[in-house]
């Protein structure tokens, strides 16, 4: 991939911070390669807007979309369908009881799909962050048995998705329907789900430029303050 100068080429800074308004339009929100997947590097970096997206053994590459994909909990569109499935199902959803099971398995559903980049160096890191209090899992589980789920980090008023896995159909979507009724007792005013897909719009995300998300961060993160609500939370209701 030939870089143009504007892509900033980390330092072992953790906050080394790239500018997002000079991030590629081709690919779209490439801003920067290289630094690390430290803790304090991806709390800093998450906290202005970027996310790592790479497939090994390429270096890491830091992205900041021109749109970025936001779900607003309350505007979560459930369909008739969805409605109808929800009502059937009798498992339950809880909140990180298995948060190494949930990455793993969305590892093994993307490598199945289309190839993953969720590497070893992904898990880990993200591994850390949960150890921390960061990173949270919400989980499918039906006879004691996970079935699905999503994993992401949770900083301030925000909960930046990461990936999510369905061993049944539409058990991620009973994840993200549970936790959106559950989000104002977390304090989460936005799900941000990164990149645009017809999955995901179907269920009710919209666009923002990437001008406005950037002001919104100051407001919804304050600092890189945990989310204590997601910590002491256990089980949601469908």
């Amino acid at each position: 991939m030939g870089l143009q100068r504007n892509i900033l080429l980390l330092s072992d800074a953790f906050d080394d911070l790239p500018d997002p308004n000079n991030a590629l339009t081709d690919p779209d929100g490439l801003a920067a390669v290289g630094g690390d997947l430290s803790t304090d590097r991806l709390l800093f970096l998450y906290q202005h807007g970027f996310f790592p997206w790479y497939s090994a053994p390429d270096p890491i590459l830091w992205w900041h979309p021109s749109k970025r994909c936001l779900l607003f909990p309350a505007a979560f569109h459930c369909s008739r369908s969805l409605k109808k499935d929800i009502r059937r199902f009798n498992g339950e959803i809880r909140i990180n009881h298995a948060f190494q099971q949930v990455i793993q398995h969305c590892s093994d559903q993307r490598k199945h799909l289309e190839g993953t980049w969720i590497s070893n160096e992904i898990i880990d890191a993200f591994t850390k962050l949960h150890q921390q209090g960061y990173a949270h899992s919400i989980e499918v589980w039906l006879d004691d048995r996970l079935v699905g789920g999503f994993y992401g980090i949770a900083m301030g008023e925000l909960f930046f998705g990461e990936s999510m896995f369905s061993l049944i159909d539409n058990a991620s979507k009973y994840a993200l329907y549970a936790f959106c009724q559950a989000a104002q007792e977390f304090g989460i005013e936005i799900i941000d789900c990164q990149v645009e897909s017809n999955h995901i719009m179907s269920l009710g995300a919209q666009l923002m430029p990437r001008k406005t998300f950037i002001k919104s961060l100051s407001q919804y993160i304050p600092n890189t303050r945990k989310n204590f609500a997601l910590l002491q939370s256990k089980a949601l209701t469908l």
